[in-house]
């Protein structure tokens, strides 16, 4: 009986996949109750799973408007599943832990440790507790002033809805909406633009960020781990801004027909929400198709580390740059800022890379022939369910049995992360006794 299965004997990515399954299944049976629909006739399972993984995964991706499909029941249930995803079910779980009394063992504080990508086991019970509090603050924050916003065209009780739904899912990097149309309504307005890309940028930078921010206020005197992401944040968001305005300047059916303030609003929004937030104010299937492609690169790198977003990570991004800068000025150590990356960062970052582009061409592949569509489009669909983005040129709802399975196991994929699930699926070795000889072979 040595097989047997046991709880204990699991890793923590393991049991990590396992309880975002289980979230996803849940809020899958949730869906499919007659309550949850307007027609009162629930969901079909396929599509309820497809949702309920989208929401979990803070995706963004629908087969059915959430505005007019759901109850005001189906979009708690909604906006309880982007909750619990985007905190990371660790979080919520040591919250009700903490609020039963409950003492929180060894084995769940490594756990949570893996689920907030944080690099010591000390103090993530205090982490936690932070996490909890900045995120309801702001939030809180991003919802009160939206409610002010919508109050000026909304009855008092559905503006206060409406911002609170669309805070949560901001700061999760969720991208879901109940207007119907994303935020199309919001092209130029400086407010609604302004909160819901404030709301995706903290959410996307990461709480360990945050709090470093906030405590020690000064760039030289944050971690390389803070300059990292804020330096890559930064440059994402001013390359994309510029890069979109150009590309789209002449679109009609996008910024051609707006001011040069829309047009530099809009332009911003693009650049921000490809960061795997999913809302957007212009149509996205109208983009041009080298603003489409660019937005693939923007929603495969994705956000930072420990934050509600998904991607590749920005960290990731520099750190592989930073290897080519160093192989182009010939030198020996990957240096940033003054410190040096040890080889063990170096190969997690290319095996998330690998393994990303592996499932991303994989997925693509088996879509174009499953699909009726075209290629492009199909890979901005892989690529952002990936990403757990939830931007689309409108394909999902079309989407076949297979496809909808297939971008189900990619959202997946995306919220644990490639890495996460690569190691629960393998089993660790041991570090070998055997070092065989080194010898050299031609690449490039």
């Amino acid at each position: 009986m040595k097989n047997k299965f046991n709880i204990h004997n699991l890793t923590p990515a393991q049991i990590l996949s396992i309880g975002y399954l289980v979230v996803i299944l849940l809020g899958a049976i949730l869906l499919t109750l007659p309550i949850a629909t307007t027609d009162g006739q629930g969901m079909n399972l396929l599509d309820a799973i497809f949702t309920s993984t989208s929401a979990t995964a803070v995706t963004g991706l629908i087969v059915e408007n959430t505005s007019t499909f759901f109850t005001v029941f189906g979009q708690i249930v909604i906006l309880c599943l982007i909750q619990i995803g985007g905190l990371g079910i660790m979080t919520m779980s040591t919250l009700f832990a903490l609020l039963l009394g409950k003492k929180i063992t060894l084995r769940e504080r490594l756990i949570i440790q893996q689920d907030l990508d944080q690099f010591q086991l000390s103090g993530v019970i205090r982490i936690v507790k932070y996490v909890l509090g900045v995120t309801f603050a702001i939030e809180g924050t991003g919802a009160f002033i939206l409610f002010l916003r919508f109050l000026k065209d909304m009855p008092l009780g559905k503006a206060l809805y409406f911002g609170i739904f669309h805070s949560v899912s901001a700061f999760n990097n969720a991208g879901f909406d109940i207007f119907g149309n994303s935020l199309e309504n919001f092209t130029g307005d400086i407010t609604v633009n302004f909160v819901i890309t404030t709301l995706i940028i903290l959410g996307g930078i990461g709480f360990a960020v945050i709090a470093e921010v906030y405590s020690k206020r000064s760039f030289k005197n944050f971690s390389l781990h803070t300059k990292l992401v804020l330096s890559v944040t930064l440059i994402l968001i001013i390359v994309g801004t510029i890069v979109s305005f150009v590309l789209e300047y002449s679109n009609p059916a996008t910024i051609g027909n707006l001011s040069l303030g829309e047009k530099t609003i809009a332009s911003y929004f693009l650049a921000i929400t490809p960061r795997t937030a999913g809302f957007n104010t212009v149509p996205t299937g109208a983009l041009n198709s080298s603003t489409i492609f660019f937005t693939i690169i923007l929603m495969f790198i994705g956000a930072s580390p420990g934050s509600t977003g998904g991607g590749v990570k920005t960290t990731t991004f520099g750190a592989l740059g930073a290897v080519l800068y160093a192989r182009a000025t010939g030198r020996e150590d990957i240096e940033i800022y003054k410190r040096r990356l040890g080889k063990d960062i170096i190969y997690n970052a290319l095996s998330i890379v690998l393994i990303a582009l592996l499932l991303v061409v994989t997925v693509t592949m088996v879509l174009t022939i499953t699909e009726d569509a075209e290629f492009l489009d199909l890979f901005f669909e892989a690529v952002s369910a990936f990403g757990t983005v939830g931007l689309s040129t409108g394909v999902t709802g079309g989407l076949s049995v297979v496809g909808r399975i297939l971008i189900i196991l990619t959202m997946f994929a995306g919220r644990v992360g490639p890495l996460t699930i690569a190691v629960a699926i393998g089993e660790r070795k041991n570090k070998a006794n055997i070092r065989y000889p080194k010898e050299k072979i031609l690449v490039g």
